[in-house]
């Protein structure tokens, strides 16, 4: 399975949003910075998330980071369906 990336503005998001697309309908969301994972973010993230879906093309949707995530955050995120993906090898 290969994965591609996706052009944000085909959504109306900003050009810096990374997406990728994993096959299977499915998008993953990708941020890497330092600074925490906070609730206004996590709102963010969730408009992204009902962009993407409400288009119809992907069905599933998983976030990313290698920046720590407020634990409130977390289960904000988990509690509306995102799946949260640790990177690997740090």
């Amino acid at each position: 399975m290969k994965s591609a990336y996706v052009d944000p503005s085909q959504f109306n998001l900003p050009s810096k949003t990374v997406l990728i697309d994993n096959g299977n309908s499915s998008v993953t969301l990708i941020k890497e910075r330092k600074s925490r994972i906070i609730m206004k973010d996590g709102e963010k993230i969730l408009e992204i998330k009902n962009k993407l879906l409400k288009n119809g093309v992907f069905t599933s949707f998983y976030f990313k980071t290698n920046a720590p995530i407020c634990s409130k955050t977390k289960k904000f995120l988990e509690e509306n369906g995102i799946t949260l993906i640790p990177f690997s090898g740090q």
